[in-house]
């Protein structure tokens, strides 16, 4: 069996620990490790991007950016199912 490599992220005030997800490994690819399922519960649309906001199992909300021509290809709207894939390629550091 291949390792297991739990990833620490900040969700808002909550530290989440993720692990790596194989749900898309059946027709694609891709070097993210941090493939969560969720259900749409928000979209707000601006003049070019759309706000999405997903809600994972536990409770946990993701929020993207994706351009308003994305969530329309995708066919987004509340209550559908769908994956937050997350690709850290680098950590930054802010202060007050």
């Amino acid at each position: 069996a291949s390792p297991v490599t739990i990833a620490p992220v900040h969700a808002g005030s909550k530290l989440v620990f993720l692990r790596p997800r194989s749900y898309l490994q059946s027709t694609m690819k891709l070097s993210a490790r941090n493939i969560l399922k969720g259900t749409v519960t928000k979209i707000t649309p601006g003049a070019v991007n759309s706000e999405v906001v997903v809600a994972l199992p536990n409770g946990t909300q993701i929020v993207s950016v994706i351009t308003k021509s994305s969530a329309k290809s995708l066919g987004l709207k509340k209550g559908k199912a769908v994956y937050a894939v997350i690709k850290a390629s680098s950590v930054m550091i802010a202060t007050d």
